[in-house]
């Protein structure tokens, strides 16, 4: 299984970016860690491992993004406003450094996005913000809501990063060609906010498979479990 290492500075960050990209051809698909996880989380804690077969048939390419959460979400240090403006800065740098560029990899020209926990809000944030570049959507165990992160601040921007506000009002009809998967469980401490995803793409008529497993925690083991499956979906030829 081929893996590369990258290193780059972010003209979005102005900070050093790394990444993990494993395959040698195949659909390109954005794997996002979870809460302030590093690139290598996702190879480490066996979720690369899971997809195996797929990277080594050629059929994918997975790129494994740092997280800036620590200097965003997580940062309590700064003010919300400035938490905010940091994640902006994180979803232009995934949007033109990496996501338009290899976006032509795929028959599709588009991308598939995924990510557990915390990663599967950056997977469902981002894909909801630009539908014309998401083809598939795998959130893994997400959460949807970031208004606790910003201790009552609230703007523009908090509005729109906040896919259970915002997706009322977005009527792009690329997200309506989207494949989206909620995956979830039953013991899951995000099950809630997967419903309520759910239920607002529900009404909207836009059609996705929410998959709720039984008897399973919010942990690697039924993600791993979930990878495999839903790269399954993916058109690859």
């Amino acid at each position: 299984m081929k893996e590369e290492y990258f290193k780059w500075r972010s003209p979005n960050l102005n900070k050093d970016i790394e990444m993990l990209v494993f395959g040698h051809a195949g659909y390109p698909v954005i794997l996002f860690p979870t809460s302030m996880g590093s690139y290598h989380e996702n190879k480490d804690m066996g979720l690369i491992e899971s997809a195996r077969w797929y990277i080594e048939q050629g059929l994918i390419q997975i790129y494994c993004p740092d997280s800036v959460d620590s200097d965003s979400f997580y940062n309590k240090y700064i003010h919300p406003v400035h938490r905010i403006e940091n994640h902006v800065r994180y979803d232009k740098m995934i949007c033109h450094e990496i996501v338009e560029r290899v976006k032509n990899n795929s028959n599709s020209g588009k991308v598939a996005v995924a990510g557990c926990s915390f990663g599967g809000y950056h997977a469902a944030n981002f894909a909801f913000r630009h539908p014309g570049y998401v083809s598939h959507l795998f959130s893994m165990s997400g959460a949807f809501d970031i208004k606790n992160f910003m201790d009552g601040f609230h703007n523009d921007d908090v509005f729109y990063n906040s896919p259970l506000d915002f997706l009322y009002g977005l009527d792009d009809h690329e997200l309506w060609n989207m494949d989206i998967v909620l995956g979830t469980s039953n013991w899951d401490i995000c099950l809630d906010a997967n419903l309520k995803l759910s239920k607002v793409l529900s009404h909207k008529g836009v059609e996705h498979w929410l998959d709720i497993r039984q008897e399973k925690k919010h942990d690697w083991p039924v993600w791993k479990e979930m990878f495999p499956h839903y790269l399954s979906r993916i058109n690859f030829f």
